[in-house]
């Protein structure tokens, strides 16, 4: 068994070669005749792939990692926190795709019982392992094909899934027929066990056209970490749908600060605004879960002008604090033009550069204009409402995202 492998002299091993050259560890396994060199790397490339998105595993070097693969598309320790917040505390869940056992963990910690099915024999080993080590005794694990239900599968509030989004070669897939196990045609039979289901989906996966294969889906969460899309939830629950399901947009930034916006498809369609070609004192830039969601219009409901149908930038003359996204006070205006890019650096020597619908890249700015990356004034390309092509001089109004 994998977990019989950890023992007191590889765990001391791991943790003084964590940050070796693990090419040159295992060309180098017979020095060490009493480690299981091969098993050992691989524990601490494992390690280095949690060591930010799930600091309490990483530190417990009891636990013990199936593969690398597993730590690569495990969700991490705030996205796992986050989900606890779609059950309640007499739910007794099904993980159909237990995998490395993250969200059974969690959701262990608010759940009444946890229900972890896996395929793979190894992965319900460690599994079996790491939850009697942390502590989670309402977890019970069961090896078995999420396709094939248990005969005796016990009463189910939600079930919850995670498809593989890896085909033959590891090439990567984001349709849901493509993954594994398929969604779409597994869907009608979850929903004859439980009323719910919780389906984790691909980043990359389209939100609307989604809806669509999934009926009686009543919300959909985008959650982000510092800016950086991490997981779609579709909470599928049939009896509570209506016409237009709730989307919650998050975003964690690197302080912790949770930014949230809620709205609803049918609201975003029905929003009428006026776009302006006035750039006020502040400009707003939408955080990653917002634009994914395409809350382009209704956004504006917080008080803020959009600038162009397809700039997807913001402003207002009085600060917005609740903003979902960067805020920034503007300094400066400039029309573009060439002539300007000749001599832009005198005045602005270094900045962070954002093109947003601009006939140009931002490595085609920084040719052109010679401006230096980095420091604290954002330079924004953009085009307004009247068609003109302009820059925008400006510092961060607080820390936000």
């Amino acid at each position: 068994m994998t977990t019989n492998r950890l023992n007191i002299t590889t765990k001391q091993f791991i943790q003084e070669h964590s940050d070796d050259d693990l090419n040159r560890l295992l060309l180098g396994a017979s020095r060490y005749p009493d480690i299981d060199v091969p098993f050992a790397v691989d524990q601490i490339a494992a390690r280095r792939q949690i060591r930010d998105k799930l600091p309490s595993w990483y530190k417990n070097d009891d636990l013990v990692f199936p593969s690398k693969i597993a730590t690569e598309q495990c969700s991490s320790e705030q996205t796992a926190f986050y989900k606890q917040r779609l059950i309640n505390e007499a739910t007794c869940l099904c993980d159909l795709t237990g995998g490395l056992g993250i969200d059974s963990y969690f959701f262990s910690l608010k759940a009444k019982k946890v229900l972890y099915i896996e395929r793979f024999e190894s992965y319900c080993e460690t599994a079996i392992h790491n939850f009697r080590i942390l502590g989670a005794r309402n977890i019970d694990v069961v090896q078995g094909d999420a396709t094939i239900l248990p005969e005796n599968l016990p009463d189910i509030d939600v079930f919850y899934i995670d498809p593989a989004r890896r085909a033959s070669g590891d090439k990567r897939v984001f349709a849901l027929h493509d993954c594994e196990p398929d969604l779409i045609n597994l869907l009608p039979g979850l929903l004859q066990h439980a009323p719910k289901v919780i389906a984790k989906l691909s980043p990359m996966a389209d939100i609307r056209q989604t809806l669509e294969l999934l009926p009686g889906t009543t919300e959909v969460h985008v959650v982000s970490v510092k800016n950086d899309c991490k997981e779609l939830l579709f909470i599928i629950e049939p009896a509570l749908s209506g016409s237009a399901p709730l989307i919650t947009c998050v975003n964690y930034t690197t302080g912790g600060t949770e930014r949230r916006f809620v709205f609803n498809l049918q609201q975003e369609k029905q929003t009428e605004i006026a776009y302006t070609a006035k750039i006020d004192s502040y400009l707003y830039e939408p955080n990653v879960s917002v634009l994914k969601a395409g809350a382009f219009k209704v956004i504006t409901a917080l008080g803020v002008n959009k600038l162009h149908p397809s700039s997807h930038l913001y402003t207002s003359e009085l600060l917005i604090e609740s903003f979902p996204g960067r805020v920034f006070r503007v300094e400066e205006i400039f029309p573009f033009s060439s002539k300007l890019c000749k001599t832009l650096a005198q005045n602005i020597p270094q900045a962070n550069i954002t093109a947003r619908n601009f006939p140009l890249t931002v490595e085609a700015l920084r040719s052109k204009t010679k401006i230096k990356e980095g420091g604290n004034i954002y330079l924004f390309a953009t085009t307004t409402a009247d068609g003109g092509k302009t820059l925008v001089k400006c510092r961060k109004a607080f820390p936000a995202g």
